[in-house]
């Protein structure tokens, strides 16, 4: 099974895809970055176009997006809201099962404990999928922690 990771983000969108085979196999991550010079509306279409790609690409079974850890800047959770927005509209239009989950259930599933260290998630990714080094950006391995934390499905 396949599994999308998405780490939803207006200037930098993070995916990790992983291959539930036993064990777990890495497929790829990174980022789909956009710039702030952009209006909103072409900085969205850059990343819709991009996690399509991904998607065509890879043929993920389950895509799990990571939902908005609300901070004090409204302005940049609203952003991201539109993002996840995106994101989980192509997910849905693509017919791919969706996960929503939250950082603190993402730290519990991986560590088992949700105030766990973004340094403890980041060993734990490399330990899981048998990596040579820690994923970057840090936004590519939030998004492979992510698909990492799906329920398994049955297809």
């Amino acid at each position: 099974m396949i599994i999308l990771g998405l780490d939803p983000g207006i200037a930098r969108t993070g995916y990790g895809i992983i291959n539930t085979d036993a064990p777990f196999q890495f497929v790829t991550c990174g980022c789909i970055t956009t710039l702030p010079i952009y209006p909103l509306e072409q900085r969205l279409d850059i990343i819709a176009q991009d996690v399509t790609n991904l998607i065509d690409t890879y043929n993920p079974d389950i895509g799990v997006v990571e939902e908005i850890f609300f901070g004090r800047n409204t302005t940049t959770a609203m952003k991201t809201a539109h993002v996840r927005g995106v994101l989980l509209q192509i997910l849905h239009a693509r017919h791919i099962t969706v996960q929503e989950l939250t950082p603190l259930q993402i730290k519990s599933r991986l560590t088992g404990y949700g105030a766990a260290t973004k340094t403890q998630i980041q060993n734990m990714i490399k330990q899981q999928l048998r990596l040579t080094s820690i994923p970057q950006p840090d936004d590519a391995a939030d998004a492979l922690a992510a698909a990492l934390c799906a329920e398994k499905i049955t297809l």
